[in-house]
Order: C-alpha cells, then sequence, then structure tokens
C-alpha cells in the first residue's frame, strides 16, 4: 500500500475570462510526509494562440515560471512553509492564469506521480 498522500492541482491558463474556455498547462504537487513541493509546465503555443491569438504568451510564460520558482524557494511567497506556499498557489483567482479544484491521491514516489500527472496534459 502507498505511503504517502499527496495534493495536486493543474495549472490552467484561461485567456478569456469571461468566457471560461481554458487550456491546462502544468501541475502543482505537495506531499507533506515527503516533504516535497513540486510543479511543471509545458505551454501549448498553437493550442493557446488558436483559442487566443492576441494573448502575450511570452507574458503568460513568465508567470507560470512564478509558480515553478516559488516552489523552488524562491521570492517572499517561496520563504514560506511547503504547505502555505502550496495553499497560495492554489487559492483561487480571476486572472488568466487560473487553478483547477485540488485533488488528493495516495503514492510511493511523488516525482513519479507528478511526471505521469504532467503526461497525462501533454499526452
Amino acid at each position: 500500500m502507498p505511503a504517502s498522500t499527496y495534493d495536486y492541482a493543474l495549472v490552467r491558463v484561461v485567456p478569456r475570462v469571461e468566457r471560461g474556455e481554458f487550456v491546462n498547462v502544468g501541475v502543482v504537487l505537495f506531499c507533506r510526509t515527503e516533504r516535497f513541493l513540486a510543479a511543471r509546465v509545458a505551454v501549448n503555443r498553437e493550442r493557446l494562440q488558436a483559442l487566443a491569438p492576441d494573448l502575450d504568451l511570452d507574458l503568460v510564460t513568465a508567470h507560470l515560471e512564478t509558480i515553478l520558482h516559488i516552489c523552488d524557494g524562491a521570492g517572499p511567497i517561496g520563504q514560506l512553509p511547503r504547505a502555505e506556499r502550496f495553499h497560495w498557489l492554489v487559492s483561487p483567482r480571476s486572472t488568466i492564469i487560473q487553478i483547477s479544484p485540488v485533488h488528493s491521491g495516495l503514492c510511493d514516489d511523488p516525482v513519479v506521480v507528478l511526471e505521469r500527472l504532467m503526461d497525462g496534459i501533454c499526452g
């Protein structure tokens, strides 16, 4: 039986918030018992351009990279404990970058789970 619980949320780009259309671009995963907090992001530029031709993809990508930096402990938010960083990252927003509801699971290795979840987004 898996030894650790984890929580994760999908990272979404919602180019026109009023329309509610989105593209999943990443995952944030937190596993308290393994002291693990990490994110992966992969932007499908062609898909986003098709959905929103005027979207500044370089700016969106820069903001998505901030999620990675916070997970790695950078900046003021990155100085918070992992659990607080995770909760800050997954808090609801009404901006172009949004987070799905949080889901939970059991695992032996959170890195394997994170990569499997990203494969589901990129595959």
